[in-house]
């Protein structure tokens, strides 16, 4: 799916960009400008209170400085205010060396003794004194004769320690703002720094952006994911993404129908949801090739999977039962159209050999061979009814043997106790004895002797099944890969593939708690074994009784041409 293209996205408004990319770049240079001016302006504001109250602690600590001279307080007591006096001359020295505006001596009564102003002596003080002659150390910012100006105040004591006077320093505030102007310059510079840093990191994280949405538009993003979200929904075929942990990212609908999930498998481990496999093993990429078949459940899937760039992969999954059931439906009737053939030609050579024997008078011997053929047809129904009970799975075997012996294989009843007519599920077993017995017919015909042996017996309501043939056997060491989906040693036919048969017959006796084992025969072959537990309904005590006989009748006159013509149909549905 395509974005729309650029004069598409120039139609647009202009105030506004509308790619991801554009958008995402301004935000962040917004975001980037708006932090650095933040931070910018909450620096300098404590900045002037620190800056304030620097200028104040060294006001304060030239007034201790001076009010600490030991003549100090003695010029202070035995002289008068003068311009020249001692006082004046020690407060002048330390102004100097201090840089300080001005050094300010006042007796008790807020006399000054010094001052930067020599017109200020023997004045009081402009501001009050009275923290500091009451023995407080004062520090402030306050505006006197000299202008606005940062002030540390402390009482002058003598020997005694009493208060005779203050001494009141001053440094101007014009200098502390010219600090805090000098500061700014290089405070922007490392703002401005941090903000073309900033410009760049955005616009390399907007490129990456650019890259992986495709500079796409917000809205063609926004279509698309509707779009996506349709489509997934909307098709047939099942969708799973996979992240490269092996999590399920995205399951629609199809998928969870032909996997038997919920929603709620979305975001958990893909083994951890369909356990132990081949469909797991597939869908994970253990298995690789293209249309691979699997089984779930009752469901024969094909499935393609395509690994994506970050490492995940989106495996489609198409349901292909019904397929597969229609071209096994197709392979039985071509068996059966060539078993009608091969009959109805050995039906003609029966007729010609009939007319012959009434044409040359032989009536006794045309009847004793009409006796002849109809009693080995007979025998061979009569021989699967008394075995076997129930009218579906006789049809089968009388079918089966009918299309053995066309193909020059016997196919016999084991000897043994009857099944009895109580099957839970007939169709369930007619698909379990139908695809063994191919399989076994496959692997016997075209040799001298070829046999195909099946015995159905009852232990209780456990079915146990046993189909052993005359052919080659199967190896030890693949007595196990056989019943894996797509596991076949036959010629792959007209429809698709092969190998689903054993995989079918396995699931379903696992599905009734049974199993289906393969060992080697006495005279060499295969001898597949099916154990299917609970497969026999209860028997019911008010069940009139019948006769072995009656039965046997029963089943033998249900056993024509079209009952086993129906049952070759269905058991070749899930071969």
């Amino acid at each position: 799916m395509s974005a729309p293209p650029p004069t598409a996205r120039r139609a647009r408004r202009l105030g506004w960009p509308q790619r991801v990319f554009s958008q995402v770049l301004l935000m962040q240079l917004a975001i980037a400008t708006g932090v650095t001016v933040l931070a910018t302006g909450l620096f300098l504001a404590p900045l002037s209170a620190q800056l304030d109250d620097q200028a104040m602690r060294r006001a304060l600590a030239i007034a201790q400085s001076t009010a600490a001279e030991p003549h100090l307080t003695e010029s202070l007591l035995t002289t008068a205010p003068s311009p020249t006096g001692p006082v004046q001359t020690a407060a002048e020295r330390v102004r100097r060396a201090t840089g300080a505006e001005y050094v300010v001596v006042m007796d008790r009564r807020g006399v000054r003794w010094s001052h930067t102003d020599a017109d200020e002596i023997g004045r009081v003080v402009s501001t009050d004194p009275s923290d500091a002659l009451a023995g407080r150390n004062v520090m402030e910012i306050d505006s006197g004769t000299l202008g606005r100006s940062a002030r540390g105040k402390v009482p002058l004591r003598d020997e005694a320690q009493h208060i005779v006077g203050a001494v009141s320093v001053g440094i101007a505030y014009d200098s502390v703002r010219a600090r805090l102007l000098a500061a700014i310059p290089g405070l922007f510079a490392y703002a401005g720094g941090a903000l073309a840093v900033g410009a760049v990191a955005a616009y390399l994280i907007s490129r990456r952006l650019q890259r992986q949405t495709h500079d796409l538009a917000f809205s063609d993003i926004s279509a698309l994911l509707t779009e996506r979200e349709a489509m997934l929904h909307g098709i047939r075929e099942g969708v799973v993404a996979l992240d490269r942990t092996g999590r399920i990212r995205l399951l629609n609908d199809e998928a969870q129908r032909l996997l038997g999930l919920g929603p709620d498998a979305a975001g958990r481990p893909l083994d951890a949801v369909l356990g132990a496999g081949r469909t797991a093993d597939v869908l994970a990429g253990r298995v690789l090739g293209d249309d691979l078949l699997t089984v779930r459940g009752t469901r024969v899937l094909l499935v393609n999977r395509m690994p994506t760039d970050d490492g995940g992969a989106v495996a489609t999954l198409r349901d292909r039962t019904e397929l597969e059931h229609l071209g096994r439906e197709l392979d039985s009737t071509r068996g059966l159209i060539d078993a009608l053939r091969a009959q109805d030609h050995e039906h003609a050579n029966r007729m010609h050999t009939l007319l012959g024997l009434l044409e040359l008078d032989m009536h006794e011997d045309a009847m004793e061979y009409v006796t002849e053929i109809v009693g080995v047809q007979r025998s061979t129904a009569e021989q699967v009814t008394e075995k076997v009970h129930d009218p579906l799975l006789a049809a089968l075997l009388v079918g089966k043997a009918t299309v053995a012996a066309e193909r020059g294989v016997a196919l016999r009843m084991a000897p043994g106790a009857p099944l009895p007519d109580r099957l839970v599920d007939p169709r369930g077993l007619v698909t379990v004895v139908g695809n063994l017995v191919d399989n076994a017919l496959d692997a016997a015909a075209g040799a001298d002797g070829a046999l195909v042996e099946v015995g159905l017996r009852a232990e209780g309501r456990t079915v146990v099944l046993r189909v052993r043939d005359s052919g080659p056997g199967v190896p030890a060491g693949q007595r196990e890969s056989i019943f894996t989906e797509g596991w076949s040693t036959k010629e792959i036919p007209a429809h698709g593939r092969r190998g689903l048969g054993l995989a079918l017959v396995r699931r379903l006796a696992e599905r009734q708690g049974g199993g289906v084992t393969v060992d080697g025969a006495a005279d060499g072959g295969a001898e597949f074994t099916v154990v299917l537990p609970e497969a026999l309904a209860a028997p019911e005590l008010t069940e009139p009784e019948t006769t072995e006989s009656e039965t046997a009748g029963t089943r033998a006159s249900g056993t024509g041409p079209d009952m086993t013509e129906s049952n070759i149909g269905i058991a070749g549905e899930a071969q």
